[in-house]
């Protein structure tokens, strides 16, 4: 049986979507295809402040953080590859995976190539524990890494003072036409004295989502969520958060500080790859939250996570 999201919905795009918006909306002239010559804000980094002790993250970017948390350095949707299938890498990693310290956790979100990418899991390797969806672990003992644990929505696994949870996102799965949402996708939970992140994934815009995540965690601390991927919105809406949406589900969650990622890195969708971070930092002032509260780091950036007061 396929995989649905909590409202028992999918996003359903196929064939004929993609050529409306790829052809459909070029004709007539609704497409954003200018050149982009934004450059994603980047600091040298040598993976020196990986290494640190105490409680931090670091944007490598998109979806990918390495974060260091009870006693446990993990990467998230790790990808350190310099393309997607024909989609070039926009900007650099903001840390070389070379220079990354050994990892002892790697969550993987979804099967998307973007979050799941075969070519970079390589070269991490056998030694981190993998922690995946149900129905995805095939895929990666099939490339020869078997330190694979599956997880339903809500199930946990303890590594050490480190609890990490799968919860639910609203998005889908498929990596060829035969496996479409065969697979579960989610967002994830990272538990441990030192506080809580929640890492989204990718996700929609969801009020029952963040509502349930919120009812279960309700001291979040730092809330990864992707604020990019949202332009032509009738395409992208029903499986990607635009940066007002992110807002939006920060607030439901309740959570002390939002943690922007899923921008600056592929240029995968419509919009322009530098509108992201300015339209979440003016609809925060819109809105009159503590920007304080707003973290929209460069890559490589390293930044200390303080729990809540």
């Amino acid at each position: 049986m396929p995989y649905t999201n909590l409202d028992g919905t999918t996003p359903d795009k196929g064939l004929v979507d993609i050529l409306k918006w790829q052809i459909g909306d070029r004709l007539a002239g609704k497409r954003r295809v200018a050149r982009d010559a934004f450059v994603t804000p980047r600091r040298e980094a040598d993976g020196a402040a990986l290494a640190e002790p105490g409680v931090h993250a670091t944007w490598v970017g998109h979806a990918t953080w390495v974060v260091r948390q009870g006693g446990k350095l993990v990467a998230t949707d790790p990808i350190w590859s310099d393309r997607i299938h024909t989609v070039k890498r926009h900007a650099p990693a903001g840390v070389a995976l070379e220079q990354v310290p050994e990892l002892d956790v790697v969550t993987v979100s979804h099967s998307h190539f973007d979050h799941l990418d075969l070519p970079t899991l390589r070269r991490i390797g056998a030694r981190p524990l993998y922690v995946v969806p149900k129905d995805n672990a095939d895929i990666l003992t099939g490339a020869g890494l078997p330190n694979v644990v599956e997880l339903d929505w809500w199930q946990s696994h303890a590594v050490g003072d480190l609890t990490i949870t799968l919860v639910p996102a609203h998005h889908w799965s498929m990596r060829a036409p035969w496996d479409k949402n065969k697979r579960l996708w989610g967002g994830f939970v990272l538990e441990s004295p030192e506080g809580t992140t929640y890492h989204a994934g990718d996700t929609a815009m969801s009020e029952v989502v963040f509502a349930k995540i919120a009812e279960r965690f309700p001291a979040i601390d730092w809330a990864m969520l992707p604020i990019g991927a949202y332009d032509p919105p009738w395409f992208m809406q029903p499986q990607h958060m635009g940066p007002e949406e992110a807002v939006r589900a920060w607030e439901i969650l309740g959570a002390a500080n939002l943690l922007a990622m899923h921008w600056g890195t592929f240029k995968l969708t419509d919009e322009p790859m530098g509108e992201p971070p300015e339209r979440a930092r003016a609809e925060w002032a819109r809105k009159g939250h503590d920007p304080a509260r707003l973290w929209i780091l460069d890559l490589g950036e390293t930044r200390e996570l303080s729990r809540r007061r």
